[in-house]
């Protein structure tokens, strides 16, 4: 039967039998005499220990009535290690059989010691053996993809995870063993680093006392009311300068990691359309890509190297704005990335004035045709599509290109038309078809022209326009266009139909009715121009309205009738049957 002794250790409660207590005593007192003959942090190691000893002997107590034995205390001194390590007195432990510690094994603790909001990163980057500016990185990076949850993550973790404040918990946090070498080893690091900062602080201090200023400085008055507001909003507009530049620094790490996420997802998507065979479909290479002497992969490499280099050097400088522990990269790196983002650019430069160079002349391929219809009857126009070619829901005149297959050929299909209505004094119609496109020289432009595939007919007195026109894919960026002329003789009449309204461009009429308005109305080629016989009068100019009134000719059975009106004053003649009469 053992006596039982409560003791506190660590600042936990224990119920310790006598012989249990001897040894762990005898423990304590031979740490202590290693640490005699150098006093310095002498009782903070000890309360490290005791603490660290507190720790595993509280794991071992299942039920708080439960007595530490002497097995207990030899499975703890195991773990933390013998005394005589330490030049202590051999006789002591010399019945204990030798130990060997356990395996340490990492905890997770925010480091307060290397924080920059809470000290997470830095606890998960000694956990998983990460540097902590990789650890901030990722961090950053997968914010993104993540909408933004590995921000609540990391508030949870900061309420969550505690912070490492002991040796013991320090050591624990970078996965070393909690024994006495390891708890000395690092309390003696941390003196030695307060006495280098009170000795650099000293010197300091000394060095401004020698200073001739510093004494005057001392010697002078008191400083007056105005001068310490003077400084105190001095030291408020730096600390709001700090918080501003912080703020920079967040947002260009923000602005950089969103892009250069951005490069790599496209980057991937790209690849992997190229692989699948999807890359024509899928992909939308930049103009200057297309009829370039270097290749699309290598122009993509180009362009990914010139936008994401900038943005790598903004995002370390964000790093180094806010945080003073980031390393900046080496000279050799540094004139490596340089030489590169050169390369790249004079790549792309080479590609874009190839690319001007493709589009330098403009060419035109011009085509007449008549139109067999009796001058007496009326002309309908109007324009068609073909629905198994385009995707559009409504023809009109748009002035960009869409991919499609004709016969299973990938072709260019767009409705940039322009049509015009204007007077010939032939005695037949016909229709002018210019075709227009750019090209490296004239002699190219001309033939890319001449190659664009449009077609029209005449059905009775229906003149079909087709409303778009194809070309080869490799036009793409050659500017093509198709301008289309009706040629009308005098007293011909002509109908709009509604589906012109959009390819009608600026056709001249004497009522100056407006190029929308036309469809859906009869025209007359007068020698004057067009004249509307059935526009709502709404729609015709205020201008026309008033010249037709100050004149008016009036031809019938009773004679002819002629009315002037200059706007000061007014003539009218009649001729009848009575003769000529004029007022």
């Amino acid at each position: 039967m053992n006596k039982t002794i409560n003791i506190n250790l660590g600042g936990i409660f224990f119920h310790i039998d006598e012989i249990a207590y001897q040894k762990l005593k005898r423990y304590l007192d031979a740490i202590r005499r290693s640490l005699s003959d150098d006093p310095q942090g002498r009782d903070e190691i000890l309360n490290d220990i005791e603490h660290r000893i507190g720790e595993l002997l509280s794991e071992r107590v299942k039920d708080t009535r439960q007595v530490i034995n002497e097995n207990d205390i030899d499975q703890v001194t195991k773990i933390m290690g013998k005394p005589e390590d330490y030049l202590v007195d051999e006789e002591i432990f010399e019945d204990q059989p030798k130990y060997r510690s356990k395996t340490p094994t990492k905890k997770l603790f925010r480091d307060s010691e290397d924080k920059f909001l809470g000290g997470v990163c830095s606890g998960l980057g000694h956990y998983f053996g990460i540097d902590s500016i990789w650890m901030r990185i990722i961090w950053i990076v997968l914010t993104f993809p993540s909408g933004g949850a590995t921000i609540l993550i990391y508030i949870l973790l900061w309420i969550l995870l505690p912070q490492a404040n002991s040796t013991a918990e320090k050591l624990q946090m970078k996965g070393e063993p909690v024994n006495i070498s390891n708890i000395e080893k690092k309390i003696r690091e941390e003196f030695n680093e307060v006495s280098s900062r009170v000795k650099d602080g000293v010197n300091d201090v000394s060095e401004k006392m020698k200073n001739s200023e510093f004494k005057k400085k001392v010697n002078s008055n008191s400083k007056s009311g105005f001068e310490e507001i003077i400084d105190t909003l001095g030291t408020i507009l730096i600390t709001l300068f700090k918080v501003f530049g912080k703020l920079i620094g967040a947002l260009l790490i923000f602005i950089a990691a969103a892009t250069l996420i951005g490069l790599i997802i496209g980057a991937f998507s790209l690849g992997s359309f190229e692989i699948l065979g999807f890359g024509e479909e899928f992909v939308h290479y930049p103009n200057f890509f297309l009829n370039s002497v270097l290749p699309h992969w290598l122009l993509a490499i180009f362009v990914f190297i010139a936008i994401g280099i900038p943005f790598v050097i903004l995002f370390i400088l964000g790093l180094k704005i806010l945080t003073s522990n980031t390393k900046s990269i080496s000279s050799t790196t540094k004139l490596s990335l340089l030489g590169v983002w050169i390369i790249s650019i004079l790549g792309l430069g080479f590609a874009g004035i190839n690319f001007a160079a493709q589009n330098s002349s403009n060419g035109v391929f011009k085509h007449t045709e008549e139109l067999p219809f009796v001058t007496n009857d009326t002309l309908r126009v109007k324009m068609i599509d073909d629905e198994n070619l385009s995707n559009n829901d409504e023809l009109r005149r748009r002035h960009d290109f869409e991919t499609v297959y004709d016969n299973n050929v990938k072709k260019l299909y767009s409705s940039s038309i322009n049509v015009d209505i204007k007077s010939t004094d032939k005695p037949n119609a016909f229709v002018k078809i210019r075709k227009e496109s750019s090209g490296k020289t004239r002699l190219t432009a001309n033939n890319d022209a001449e190659s664009i595939e449009y077609e029209f007919n005449l059905s009775n007195k229906d003149l079909l326009l087709n409303g778009y026109f194809l070309s080869d894919f490799k036009n793409l960026v050659k500017e093509q266009e198709i301008d289309i002329t009706i040629y009308l003789p005098i007293n011909t009449v002509i109908y709009l139909d509604k589906s012109t309204r959009t390819f009608l461009d600026d056709v001249d009429n004497i009522q100056d009715v407006h190029d929308n308005d036309m469809p859906k109305n009869h025209f007359k080629m007068t020698e004057d121009g067009l004249e509307c016989l059935d526009c709502d009068p709404t729609i015709i100019s205020d201008k026309y309205k008033k010249k037709k009134d100050n004149f008016k000719l009036n031809i019938d059975r009773n004679g002819v009738e002629i009315k002037v009106n200059d706007g000061e004053n007014n003539a009218e003649i009649k001729i009848d049957e009575n003769g000529m009469k004029i007022q």
